[in-house]
């Protein structure tokens, strides 16, 4: 399963990529907000960090001619750049003519099977069920995913799911179960997967093991 840092921040971006496990990166309005930056420059610059991988940058427009207006323009800014598009009937509109002009698009705010179905059928390249915010609401975010991985299997339906509003780590590796094509997670995420106590302790354990070693016999590692 792959990746995508959900961050509008570039040295957050750039330290996921260091670890070298993001496979693209998803923004919006929200996360832009908080950077002093530039939209159009700070888009240029996430994309040009990643390379060929995939970046969502995401307008405002709710009506299918102004979705339309700013995915052309977000589309020339580079050319790994996904508009995201929301979950609405002129959002399906404006997929199905982006689709044809071979823009790529990331359908967001979906929170049932039914809508990443529809998407799909519009012609979207991801669908992104919304888990974390299913959950808030005491709803199964982790079965809409499961059901759109079921659907699109058994209609062979290219358009990729990308588990959205991850909240915790148990969120992505259910993911990865339930065959999600992708995570987003925000960087925070990242690190509460890499930390486990056991890992902690043991790399204390070897250290102590060693000290004492060392001081019984003259062991180094050669440099």
């Amino acid at each position: 399963m792959k990746l995508f840092i959900d961050s509008a921040n570039l040295k957050q971006i750039k330290e996921a990529d260091a670890l070298g496990i993001a496979d693209g990166v998803t923004t919006n309005p929200t996360l832009v907000s908080k950077e002093e930056q530039d939209f159009k420059s700070l888009i240029q610059d996430i994309c040009a960090v990643m390379g060929d991988r995939p970046v969502s940058a995401e307008g405002i427009s709710t009506d299918t001619e102004g979705m339309l207006k700013e995915a052309r323009t977000l589309a020339k800014w580079a050319p790994n750049v996904v508009v995201k598009i929301p979950m609405t009937a002129d959002g399906l509109k404006a997929v199905r003519v982006l689709s044809q002009e071979e823009i790529k698009t990331n359908v967001t705010l979906i929170f049932t099977a039914n809508q990443a179905l529809l998407a799909a059928k519009a012609g979207a390249t991801y669908v992104s069920p919304f888990m974390g915010r299913l959950d808030d609401i005491d709803q199964d975010g982790l079965l809409v995913v499961k059901d759109t991985a079921a659907i699109f299997e058994n209609y062979d339906i290219r358009a990729e799911i990308i588990a959205a509003s991850v909240r915790h780590p148990l969120h992505v590796s259910a993911s990865a179960k339930a065959k999600a094509h992708i995570a987003t997670v925000p960087p925070a995420l990242i690190h509460q997967m890499i930390r486990h106590p056991l890992t902690e302790a043991g790399i204390k354990r070897f250290f102590q093991d060693w000290e004492k070693a060392k001081q019984q016999k003259d062991i180094e590692i050669e440099r």
